[in-house]
C-alpha cells in the first residue's frame, strides 16, 4: 500500500450521517474476489438510476467532484456490516482521505489497512468544510498525517484524530503482509526449529 504523509485534493461534500457499508457498496456487487473495480459501483444506488444512467443530483456525478480525493462526510460513516469492499470502493474511486466526526470502528480499521485515511474531525470542522466545498466546487483540502492537521487555505486549519496504530501503519505504508514480513527472519528461525 502507498504510504500517507500529506495529501492535497478536491473535496466532495457528502452531508449525510450514518452512511452504512451497504450504501457504499450494495450487496449485489460483493461477488468479486479481487480488490479492484469497486469504484465503478461506489454509492451505486445513490449515483445511478435502475437503468444505469447517472443521477444528476448526486455529488460524485458532477464536475469537479468526479475527481475528488477527499470525502467530507457526516457522523458514523461506514456503519453496518464489516465488509472490506466499502473501503476498497472508496480507494478505487480515487479517495485518499475521509473526514468525518466519527466512523464505525471496523470500517476505520479496514480503511487504514489499505492506505485510506479515516480522519476524525469535529462536527463544526466538517460542517465548515462541507459548506466551503459546496459553495466553491473544486476547493482543495490539505491533509497532513504527520501533524494530524486538515486545512483549507484561508478558511480552516484544524486538528484531526486517528488511532495511533493506524497512523503509524499509514505513515509507513504497511499493509498486514508487509507488517508480517518485518518479522520474516524470526519466522524463518522459528520454522527451522520446527
Amino acid at each position: 500500500m502507498r504510504e500517507f504523509r500529506t495529501h492535497r485534493g478536491i473535496a466532495a461534500p457528502l452531508d449525510r450521517d450514518d452512511v452504512d457499508t451497504d450504501q457504499i457498496v450494495p450487496k449485489q456487487f460483493l461477488k468479486r474476489i479481487e480488490r479492484s473495480g469497486f469504484g465503478a459501483v461506489l454509492f451505486n444506488d445513490w449515483r445511478f438510476h435502475p437503468d444505469g444512467t447517472e443521477r444528476e443530483d448526486f455529488v460524485l456525478n458532477r464536475e469537479p467532484y468526479r475527481r475528488a480525493s477527499v470525502l467530507l462526510a457526516g457522523r458514523n460513516f461506514g456503519c453496518g456490516s464489516s465488509r472490506e469492499h466499502a473501503p476498497w470502493a472508496l480507494e478505487d474511486f480515487g479517495f485518499r482521505a475521509i473526514l468525518a466526526p466519527s466512523f464505525a470502528d471496523i470500517f476505520a480499521s479496514n480503511c487504514a489497512k489499505i492506505g485510506l485515511l479515516p480522519a476524525v474531525v469535529g462536527r463544526e470542522v466538517v460542517d465548515l468544510a462541507i459548506g466551503e466545498a459546496t459553495r466553491r466546487p473544486g476547493v482543495t483540502v490539505d491533509v497532513d498525517l504527520e501533524r494530524c492537521r486538515v486545512s483549507i487555505d484561508g478558511v480552516l486549519d484544524a486538528p484531526f484524530e486517528i488511532d495511533g496504530h493506524a497512523r503509524q501503519r499509514l505513515l509507513e505504508g504497511l499493509d498486514d503482509i508487509a507488517r508480517t514480513l518485518r518479522h520474516e527472519r524470526a519466522i524463518a528461525e522459528y520454522e527451522a526449529r520446527g
